[in-house]
């Protein structure tokens, strides 16, 4: 399995491994129980995995909601 991304923005958490489902992408999100036991500081990111053979689709998928959180409007409306 290769690392996706780290993130703690659980909203664009949500919306990626969503639709890496949607494009039958398995993803595998590490480190859920501990960012939850360290509190509300955000300090360790959430890890998403995905199988090497996947990865490139898997970083289209990333970029495309990199634009909607960047609010470019390229790719529909931004997570909040």
């Amino acid at each position: 399995m290769e690392e996706l991304v780290r993130t703690n923005d659980a909203v664009f958490l949500s919306w990626l491994t969503a639709h890496l489902g949607g494009e039958g992408i398995e993803a595998v999100v590490l480190d859920t129980h501990t960012s939850v036991m360290e509190g509300s500081i955000s300090a360790i990111p959430r890890r998403v995995m995905v199988n090497t053979e996947d990865l490139w689709r898997a970083k289209q998928i990333l970029a495309e909601g990199e634009r909607i959180q960047a609010g470019d409007g390229s790719a529909g409306e931004g997570f909040g």
